[in-house]
């Protein structure tokens, strides 16, 4: 069983930029999907991107679009968020997720059914 692993998540100001990575480590199998969520102290798990692995096409929360991109190396599975223009809004808990191909059909919806292993996320910061 493998590993989700999160990193590059700091405190920022606003209209600064920060760049999320995770990588996927010991699996032996590749994803239909992957994509980045974020959650606040109490409150629900939001989707921010998804990406399909096959075609490369990526989906966006309308609160993020033009703003983030999300991308995909085909070595090991591993998975960036360029995050950028950022907001106090933006602050949140943020989990790197991954589908199989059987489990994806949903993923362009960002829905959490669509993934079925999670990072422990990384923290993201932004004061205005």
């Amino acid at each position: 069983q493998g590993q989700l692993v999160e990193s590059g998540g700091d405190s920022v100001q606003a209209g600064g930029s920060l760049r999320l990575s995770c990588a996927a480590i010991g699996y032996t199998m590749n994803f239909g999907c992957m994509g980045w969520f974020r959650q606040l102290p109490g409150k629900g798990r939001e989707g921010v991107a998804s990406i399909y692995i096959a075609d490369r096409s990526t989906f966006y929360a309308d609160s993020v679009k033009g703003r983030f991109t999300i991308s995909q190396s085909s070595a090991w599975m591993n998975l960036s968020l360029q995050m950028d223009n950022l907001k106090p809004e933006d602050t949140a808990m943020y989990y790197c997720a991954a589908g199989s191909v059987r489990t994806c059909r949903d993923a362009y919806r960002l829905l959490p059914s669509a993934f079925n292993d999670w990072g422990k996320g990384t923290q993201v910061t932004v004061s205005s």
